[in-house]
């Protein structure tokens, strides 16, 4: 048709130039950023101390943060098999069939948690070497699976309350004495920790020379027992234990407070030594009952009470 432009071609090679060339600004504006984040991000140095256990503990060492007392230089000396638990830690002695010690850390927010429901099902520790007792090992022996670990002290979390009705937790204790001063002891520790924030509870019987046995003497009957609570938080270091005999008791918890000292004389165990604290010896051998105040409303209501239930 006369008078019509035809249309032009359009040029490729410019075209193609063009493509190459964005292509070419956009792989180098990536490599430029790539360098650039990975320049500017901090480093993450993984703390592998936490799991060792060749630290060496000074008052600012133990990292009240960890589930459990981590790493040997926190726990008393042992002369069982020690087992650690995922919020505590026990030596078990086969010999008598129970842990000559407990030990761990407890703090305001744990306690503080919503509590889980209680378990009630005894089981063997399977982590015991030698296999612990058994639930029906206590069975018609006239005492009570008595707690160690309090399971009022892990009902944070259901795997804690799980592991404190191992059998390996328990120690054959009279319904009287489990049921009374004993509890009352509890639930002070656990008063005493909401006040001090965090702190480490060591805790077990104290069994004779010659002690007796039930089930065929599989299982020791201890004399008394002991629970030390030692506040390792800063401004403040101190501590406190009490040995309690193995009976229904209508004494005040104060009448049975004692050094630290006089706990390792009367079981042979060390249980602070490893702690690289300046003050420690002065620690482990007063009393200051001052700085733990104890319930009188609640002494009232185990004589008046728990005693006999």
């Amino acid at each position: 048709m006369t008078g019509t432009n035809k249309a032009k071609k359009p040029n490729y090679a410019y075209l193609l130039l063009a493509v190459l060339t964005i292509i070419v600004a956009g792989a180098k504006l990536m490599k430029g950023y790539k360098n650039n984040r990975h320049a500017t991000l901090p480093s993450v140095e993984v703390n592998q101390s936490e799991n060792s256990t060749s630290n060496t503990a000074s008052n600012t060492d133990v990292n009240q943060n960890n589930n459990n007392v981590k790493g040997k230089d926190y726990l008393p000396s042992a002369t069982g098999e020690v087992v650690s638990h995922t919020y505590y830690t026990l030596s078990y002695v086969e010999k008598y069939e129970q842990a000559e010690w407990v030990c761990y850390t407890l703090t305001k927010e744990k306690l503080q948690l919503p509590n889980v429901p209680r378990s009630d099902w005894f089981n063997p520790d399977p982590l015991v070497s030698t296999q612990s007792v058994n639930h029906f090992d206590y069975k018609g022996s006239g005492y009570t699976r008595g707690h160690l670990v309090p399971a009022g002290d892990m009902s944070f979390d259901e795997k804690a309350m799980e592991e404190t009705f191992y059998m390996s937790n328990m120690s054959p204790q009279l319904r009287g004495f489990n049921n009374g001063v004993w509890r009352e002891l509890e639930e002070q520790s656990r008063d005493w920790t909401y006040q001090n924030k965090s702190v480490i509870i060591v805790s077990g019987p104290i069994i004779s020379d010659n002690p007796t046995y039930f089930k065929k003497k599989h299982v020791a009957i201890p004399e008394s027992f002991y629970k030390i609570i030692f506040d390792i938080s800063m401004p403040e270091t101190k501590a406190i234990a009490f040995v309690i005999p193995h009976e229904v008791s209508t004494k005040p918890l104060a009448d049975y407070a004692v050094t630290i000292d006089k706990v390792e004389v009367l079981t042979d165990i060390d249980f602070f030594e490893k702690y690289n604290l300046p003050m420690i010896e002065k620690i482990e051998s007063n009393i200051d009952l001052s700085k733990w105040p104890i319930s009188q409303a609640r002494y009232k209501l185990r004589v008046e009470r728990w005693n006999h239930e």
